[in-house]
């Protein structure tokens, strides 16, 4: 075996080598977190957007801002006109440029809930399980009566906030595992006015809203990447061709 072969032999274990602790890393932290269903979001799908926009400005935005997302910017990659956004969606009296902001002052906020509640604009980004871990949290609120505000929450337990879309999922209640408090499954013991089909739709049009927000740029740097990868391509094959040329008298 030549002294490059070797080299190469190494390389190549040393590569698997990374990949196998990888997988085996990915493996242990999917085990110690427990599988989320996937969130199935697109956030290329401009109905569902709109969707979400408007779930999210009935039931979040009394308590939650979107303090990096402006109105204006909202319309523009929602599709939507500015007398739409500003009759339909803006409840604060905000001008058309401004941040989305909460309707709640910080300082009632403070004085009713201990803390302001967190704005939203990186709630995606911020998660290791991303859209998926908030679409599971979406849909994992059940009644628990020891809890302050009544409420809690499979994939945050002891969450501080009731379920914001309570009358349309309808009321959840825990099915616990015998001699053990921990929750087996969820069970709808009152339902709302949506399906349980109808509610997974919708928290996961309001998932893609806040994917959406969490990088409003990513709709622009989707429609830009095929434009690069063309680019260069053709920038490669001009290389080549070049290369070809400077070198054709080198033997």
């Amino acid at each position: 075996m030549t002294k490059r072969q070797s080299t190469m032999k190494k390389a190549i274990y040393s590569f698997a080598l990374a990949v196998g602790l990888l997988v085996g890393v990915t493996s242990t932290a999917s085990a110690e977190e427990g599988q989320l269903a996937s969130a199935g979001t697109n956030i290329r799908d401009q109905a569902s957007l709109q969707r979400g926009a408007k779930l999210f400005f009935n039931y979040c935005v009394g308590c939650h801002s979107l303090k990096y997302v402006r109105y204006s910017r909202m319309a523009e990659d929602l599709g939507l006109t500015e007398d739409e956004v500003m009759k339909n969606l803006n409840f604060t009296g905000a001008k058309f440029g401004d941040p989305v902001i909460s309707h709640m002052p910080e300082d009632l906020a403070q004085q009713y809930f201990g803390k302001a509640p967190p704005d939203l604009s990186l709630e995606v980004r911020t998660k290791e399980q991303g859209a998926d871990w908030v679409f599971g949290y979406l849909n994992s609120f059940y009644l628990d009566p020891s809890r302050p505000v009544g409420w809690n929450n499979t994939v945050f337990p002891n969450a501080s906030m009731p379920n914001p879309l309570w009358e349309l999922q309808g009321l959840q209640t825990a099915v616990k595992k015998e001699g053990s408090d921990d929750v087996e499954k969820l069970e709808l013991s009152q339902p709302g006015k949506l399906t349980p089909a109808q509610y997974q739709q919708a928290t996961r049009d309001l998932t893609a809203f806040l994917e959406y927000a969490s990088e409003p740029a990513a709709l622009q740097r989707q429609h830009y990447g095929i434009w690069v990868l063309l680019f260069l391509a053709g920038f490669t094959f001009l290389a080549y061709l070049l290369k070809k040329e400077y070198w054709k008298d080198v033997h």
